[in-house]
This record gives C-alpha cells, sequence and structure tokens, in this order.
C-alpha cells in the first residue's frame, strides 16, 4: 500500500495543475528525485588534469569555464541513448574491490561524453563500453576519488541523482542568420532534455530538432529578434519556458543565461 501511495504521490507531482504565464502554459515545478542503484563497471580515460575530457559527444567544450570541471563520465551506448542523456548526472561507488578507496562513500559525476564500442576486443577484455554493457568511463580526477587507479577497471554500484546546478539553463549559440544550432547547458534536476521550441519576438514558437548531444537547430530566420525557448526534460518530462532570455542584438559564438532551472 505505501509504495501504491508513493507512485499515486509523484503522478500528482508530476501532472501538477497547469497554470497560466503571459498566455501560455507552465508546468508546477517537478522534483527529480534518485534512482534505485544498479551494478556495473568504471574505467578512466584521460590523465590527472582531465585534459583529454574536454569536448566530447555532448559538445559542451571546455567543461572547466563551462561549470562541469572534472566531475564527468563518458557513457557506454547503452546509456548514452544517442545524446539524450547527456547532461544526467550519477551517483558512483566503488564496489567490493581491494582497489576501493574505503573513505569515500561515492562520487557524483556528469555525463558529458560517449565510450564508444570497441568491437575488436572482447566485452570482458578492452570492450568495456561493448553494448549491452552498462559501463561508466571516467575523467581520472573523478575515477582517483572512488578507487586507486592502477586497478584500471572496478565494479561500482551507481544511481541517477538530480544535478544540483547554480543558476539557470545556459543557451550557446552557434549557426548563422538562416540556422541556429544552441547548445544547452547547465540544465538542473534530470539534467535532460528530450525535446525544444524557439519563440521569436516576432513569430510563433518553432519546433528544433536534435543535432547530437545536448545541442538543438532550428532552420529559421530569427536575426533582431529576443528569443524564449520552451524545454522539456526527458526523465520527467517537465516542460518550462526561458522568456525572452536572449536580446534582439544576439550574436552566435555568445551564451546566454537564464533564471529558470529544473529541479
Amino acid at each position: 500500500m505505501a509504495s501504491i501511495l508513493q507512485a499515486r504521490s509523484f503522478m500528482l507531482i508530476a501532472y501538477a495543475m497547469m497554470f497560466s504565464f503571459m498566455g501560455e502554459p507552465t508546468v508546477i515545478a517537478v522534483t527529480f528525485r534518485p534512482s534505485k542503484w544498479s551494478l556495473a563497471h568504471a574505467t578512466f580515460y584521460g590523465d590527472e588534469t582531465a585534459s583529454e575530457t574536454m569536448g566530447g559527444a555532448c559538445g559542451y567544450g571546455n567543461l572547466f569555464t563551462n561549470g562541469y570541471g572534472t566531475d564527468t563520465v563518458a557513457l557506454s551506448s547503452t546509456l548514452f541513448n544517442n545524446g539524450y542523456a547527456c547532461g544526467s548526472c550519477f551517483q558512483i561507488k566503488c564496489y567490493q574491490a581491494s582497489a576501493c578507496n574505503r573513505n569515500v562513500a561515492f562520487t557524483t559525476v556528469t555525463a558529458t561524453n560517449l565510450c564508444p564500442p570497441n568491437w575488436s576486443k572482447p566485452s570482458n577484455n578492452g570492450g568495456w563500453c561493448n553494448p549491452p554493457r552498462v559501463h561508466f568511463d571516467m575523467a581520472k580526477p573523478a575515477f582517483m576519488k572512488i578507487a586507486q587507479w592502477k586497478a584500471g577497471i572496478v565494479p561500482v554500484m551507481y544511481r541517477r541523482v538530480p544535478c544540483q546546478r547554480k543558476g539557470g539553463i545556459r543557451f550557446s549559440f552557434q549557426g548563422n542568420g538562416y540556422w541556429l544550432l544552441v547548445y544547452v547547458m547547465n540544465v538542473g534536476g534530470g539534467g535532460d532534455i528530450s525535446s525544444m521550441m524557439v519563440k521569436g519576438s516576432r513569430t510563433g514558437w518553432i519546433k528544433m530538432s536534435h543535432n547530437w548531444g545536448a545541442s538543438y537547430q532550428a532552420f529559421a530566420t530569427l536575426g533582431g529578434q529576443a528569443l524564449s525557448f520552451r524545454i522539456t526534460s526527458y526523465t520527467t518530462k517537465e516542460t518550462i519556458i526561458a522568456w525572452n532570455v536572449v536580446p534582439s542584438n544576439w550574436n552566435v559564438g555568445l551564451t546566454y543565461s537564464s533564471s529558470t532551472n529544473f529541479h
């Protein structure tokens, strides 16, 4: 009975009443809850500087200047979900191995990259990220928090957790006058995005398509207009709107910060 009540409580939160703001429906905030612990394995890539983790398949660029630091991870394709897992957060703890750091309960990392399959090696001997394996290839500084790096690979327990972000969602612009490409960063809550729409001050809502990683694109002429974004979480299905987050004199190569975020 308790589990049924908990499930109903979550549904009530997830499908909370709608209210109108500036004539547009906005969903009352949903709080993302941690998942159950599951078993996997973890390795690391790069060195202690984490310089090799910069960029990556999610498109976050310089992870230091964009707020992700060295607490990052590349996901096997089973978890990566064609880029829809970009930005999601995990707690990872070393599990029942002599290389585990006993004084560290877990570390929290953000998914910023893909660990691709290596079909030339078997899944249990080098092809750690081959499907259907669930695997975490961590930045070396993050791996060293939970285990001795000389181990190379360790069994771990992991779970999805809410992403704790300071400030609002940030939108980094690329493209040209007829094609807007937006990299979405600093996403809280589930950390992930399933869909986006953009609205110019002289247009209605325009659906954006998923380009790759954490980027979305719109083939539209939006120059000289203030822009708003409607963002939907992949995990919670919550939708939030960043109204007029971008001024009319916006330009590519710049990043714009909103005051809204998931929780």
